[in-house]
């Protein structure tokens, strides 16, 4: 898998990624304190609002960026990205009121919104090979697991000879860096799409991606992998602390079990998937939640909720969690023509958000009023539905072939070549008029 790094494009993207996702995760370390120190027993309120300003951005801001990303040089585009992050960490440790912090995280996740979509667009440009871009699919994911593990340990380290507020000046480098990486590199140019107008170009990798059956699947097992995932990033710390009465580092451990589950599940599911199709590991993993969460509630019911269950139930909980994330850059990249790939990456951000802006508090409002088995129960029933929905939506044979006709273009059309009816095999995007509407 690593052998991918050779590629200097690639490697130095990729350590853009880590570099940025250590400063990101720094800075959540940091914004826990800082909102502790402005609100005190209200942090947790605070804090609440931030996660929810963090959701409506990338909900909203990534289809309008992923709009127009394909306009602007994507270089220059993704450097001042970071730079307009840079400086909003720079400012943080400045503020003095709670709205202050409101506004700035705002603006952060906003380019973060735009950031992060356009950035895992142009992966599949740099990587054309699907065996090549599925090892780097594994790395990312990787990557993302590694911040949740290092992140708060360093935060940890560093807290020990300074004080919070220089963890932000952590995610001032941590941006920078990103910057000065994917500066030193050439990307490929995105090929820009037909001219449209504002709205059309704004929902077009939304409507695409409903009117796409692999990527309606998709949004239900992101729904079903939102279900899972929050029952363990919103609820660990009760379970753990309050539950178990077990110590911070209690939390560290049962959190890095899920983690390491992720990461195992993501070194492995390259091989997996060169045997397998991404259809039947995606929903294995769905599955694999359902079934870890519904077995927890049983054994909660008969023995009790012990830590050494939990772990081994959070690590099968990672596994599932990343074979259902991991392949979806697959789906999005055979699902579009290089020119709305952009908007199609930008749309999944902002509808995989979407679910779990309902998720996050869903999760915790079930804990909270019923406890533990009806959340575990409730969360799993969720993911079932998802699971359920997404074999419904998505079809057996999803055929990367298809013998298709043309009836409806115009003869402009590249595929027409002047002819309105012919019919031959062709290797199709899923917005192709066959699977979707062609817009």
């Amino acid at each position: 898998m690593l052998d991918i790094l050779s590629d200097r494009t690639y490697r130095h993207l990729f350590l853009a990624q880590v570099v940025a996702l250590l400063g990101t995760g720094l800075a959540t370390v940091a914004l826990g304190l800082l909102a502790f120190d402005l609100a005190g027993d209200g942090a947790a309120l605070v804090l609440g609002t931030v996660f929810t300003i963090k959701m409506v951005a990338y909900v909203g801001i990534a289809p309008i960026a992923g709009a127009f990303a394909d306009r602007v040089p994507r270089r220059a585009f993704l450097v001042t990205l970071d730079l307009v992050r840079a400086g909003v960490a720079l400012a943080l440790p400045f503020v003095t009121e709670v709205w202050q912090v409101y506004a700035l995280i705002f603006l952060l996740q906003s380019a973060s919104a735009a950031f992060t979509p356009t950035f895992q667009a142009t992966i599949p440009d740099v990587l054309p090979e699907e065996e090549r871009y599925t090892r780097a699919l594994s790395l990312s994911r990787l990557a993302y697991d590694l911040e949740n593990i290092v992140s708060p340990t360093l935060a940890a380290l560093l807290l020990t000879v300074m004080s919070y507020n220089s963890l932000f000046l952590g995610t001032v480098v941590g941006f920078a860096a990103s910057a000065l990486l994917v500066v030193s590199v050439l990307l490929p140019s995105p090929n820009p799409s037909e001219p449209r107008g504002t709205y059309d170009r704004t929902t077009r990798g939304i409507r695409i991606y409903l009117a796409t059956p692999r990527l309606r699947g998709l949004l239900a097992l992101n729904l079903a992998a939102a279900a899972a995932g929050a029952m363990v990033l919103v609820n660990t710390v009760v379970l753990v602390r309050g539950s178990l009465g077990l110590s911070e580092s209690g939390l560290a451990w049962t959190m890095f079990a899920f983690g390491a589950g992720s990461m195992t599940a993501a070194l492995v599911l390259p091989r997996i998937l060169d045997a397998l199709p991404d259809r039947a590991v995606m929903f294995g993993g769905a599955g694999l939640m359902v079934a870890t969460l519904l077995g927890l509630a049983a054994t909660v019911v008969v023995a009790g909720l012990g830590w050494s269950i939990l772990l081994g139930a959070w690590l099968l909980v990672g596994i599932g969690y990343s074979a259902v994330l991991t392949p979806s850059g697959r789906l999005l990249r055979r699902s579009a023509h290089a020119g709305d790939r952009s908007t199609l990456f930008a749309a999944q951000f902002a509808l995989s958000h979407a679910c779990w802006l309902v998720t996050y508090p869903l999760s915790g409002w079930l804990l909270t009023a019923y406890g533990v088995v009806p959340a575990l129960v409730g969360l799993a029933l969720i993911a079932a539905l998802g699971m359920l929905v997404a074999l419904n939506l998505w079809p057996s044979g999803d055929p990367v072939e298809l013998e298709h006709t043309h009836d409806n273009l115009p003869l402009s059309h590249p595929h027409l070549n002047g002819h309105r009816r012919h019919s031959h095999a062709l290797v199709i995007d899923e917005s192709h008029p066959r699977w979707a509407t062609h817009f």
